[in-house]
């Protein structure tokens, strides 16, 4: 689905540090322009950690930047009153936006939940199955939505809810950041959809832990994200691979093999 190797992710700023704002673009705009340049496509998640930033979109306006429909993927998420969702999503359709991987959300007291009704959903909350299905029945052919799949989760109740995912449309699918070969992984991709594999390029690995909701295992041995990136080449070949806490003063050469192949080429 993706003719690139690597997505990478790319934070917006965030909106409480208003005197900084022209930097932070500026920062957004030449990480934007990097990513791009190098062959990657590029991920820009949705408020992450219950922190309000500048929408995906209003970013790329605000500094002018060039609009790739087949590079960029916006997240957006459950944590919108409905009025903004449906901006939102005008916005997205105007500017003829192609990827949207849509996710529940980290949500938080300084964003606010959207009604679970306005969306025709049958529960007390937004899900992202709900979400899902109101993108595309709303905008029914102009999207290629996406949804999350978290392996550290219990099975079959996570693999059900992902088929549920796809039932409401979802053609990707984006893991949580793995070790390794992960055998939850590996069941899904009997589904036949297209798998982004998630790498996390830190080595905080303790940070890593907490944002997959997973024990760390004190007896594994010492993380090293580009051994572990090449790890995932080889057991998941065909899957792109979603770059999370990519350092972006690396050479990124000489850590992402797919680009080093590419320049050879």
């Amino acid at each position: 689905m993706f003719n690139f190797p690597y997505i990478v992710e790319l934070l917006s700023p965030k909106r409480s540090d208003e005197d900084n704002i022209d930097g932070n673009l500026d920062r957004f705009a030449l990480r934007y322009n990097q990513i791009i340049e190098s062959g990657c496509g590029l991920s820009i998640p949705d408020n992450p950690m219950g922190q309000p930033r500048l929408g995906a979109l209003e970013s790329i306006e605000l500094r002018n930047l060039s609009f790739l429909r087949d590079k960029v993927v916006v997240n957006l998420n459950t944590f919108h009153t409905k009025k903004e969702l449906d901006g939102l999503l005008e916005k997205a359709a105007s500017a003829d936006l192609k990827y949207m991987l849509v996710v529940r959300g980290d949500g938080g007291p300084l964003l606010p939940t959207l009604d679970p009704k306005s969306i025709n959903g049958q529960f007390s909350v937004a899900t992202s199955i709900d979400l899902i299905r109101y993108i595309n029945d709303t905008y029914p052919d102009q999207f290629v939505t996406g949804a999350a799949f978290n392996p550290f989760k219990p099975m079959p109740v996570e693999t059900n809810r992902l088929k549920q995912k796809l039932s409401a449309g979802a053609r990707f699918v984006v893991t949580q950041p793995i070790v390794g070969k992960n055998e939850s992984v590996s069941q899904i991709e009997m589904l036949g959809v297209p798998l982004v594999i998630e790498a996390w390029m830190s080595k905080n690995i303790d940070l890593f832990y907490k944002s997959v909701g997973k024990e760390k295992d004190e007896h594994a041995e010492p993380f090293d994200p580009v051994d572990n990136l090449k790890t995932l080449h080889k057991f998941y070949p065909e899957s792109c691979v979603y770059l999370s806490m990519l350092g972006f003063k690396q050479n990124w050469q000489d850590i992402l093999p797919r680009l080093s192949k590419m320049n050879r080429k």
